[in-house]
């Protein structure tokens, strides 16, 4: 049921501090990421793998992070159907501007299922298709470099692909035979992806 106002005092503050935990999430991601880059160039193999394992629980940690706030500030676990449901307007309108609203969005659910009850929360709550799509989004920073590129290659031009992908992560260490190592993954892909898994042109 579409809420006829926003009438709730707390609603924008518990989306505001979704949008909050999330954009720490992502900010802790990001620089961890940076971190990886670096541990790969110093070939600090232990560094890396000691960093995987943490990873896996990242996401896992802000998200728990972020629902005992919301319980703790603001009782959100107590809080009504028809605020639940002003907290996703809010939170589409903190998503207008936001350069990662789709994954925002995911944090969102990942919250909100986490503090209501299985059998409470329904689709009015949390988002089944995006709200905002990244496909209109232009970060208006023209030095930023891009969160993530897309890479369709073809049978015949995987290995140029490959080529590119990983000169496109700029690493500051040679390869002492790039363009063999992409055939050595390519020779791989081929293996065990069926050629219906390659996009035709």
């Amino acid at each position: 049921m579409f809420p006829t106002r926003l009438d709730s005092s707390l609603a924008y503050d518990i989306a505001k501090a979704m949008m909050d935990g999330f954009n720490r999430h992502y900010r802790l991601f990001r620089t961890e990421s940076a971190r990886a880059k670096h541990r790969f160039e110093t070939a600090d193999w232990h560094g890396q793998q000691r960093a995987q394992r943490e990873r896996i629980e990242f996401y896992d940690l802000r998200v728990m992070e972020c629902s005992k706030r919301l319980e703790r500030e603001f009782k959100a676990n107590e809080q009504p159907m028809e605020v639940w449901q002003q907290i996703k307007l809010h939170y589409i309108g903190l998503l207008v501007d936001h350069h990662q609203p789709e994954l925002a969005e995911t944090f969102f659910n990942s919250v909100t299922t986490k503090i209501l009850h299985r059998a409470y929360f329904q689709n009015d709550f949390i988002f089944v298709r995006p709200a905002v799509s990244t496909e209109y989004i232009e970060n208006g920073e023209p030095d930023t470099r891009p969160t993530y590129r897309a890479y369709y290659p073809t049978r015949d031009t995987l290995h140029a692909e490959l080529v590119r992908m990983v000169a496109g992560f700029d690493l500051r260490v040679p390869f002492a035979d790039l363009a063999r190592d992409c055939t050595w993954v390519q020779q791989a892909l081929i293996v065990i992806m069926p050629s219906r898994h390659y996009r035709s042109r």
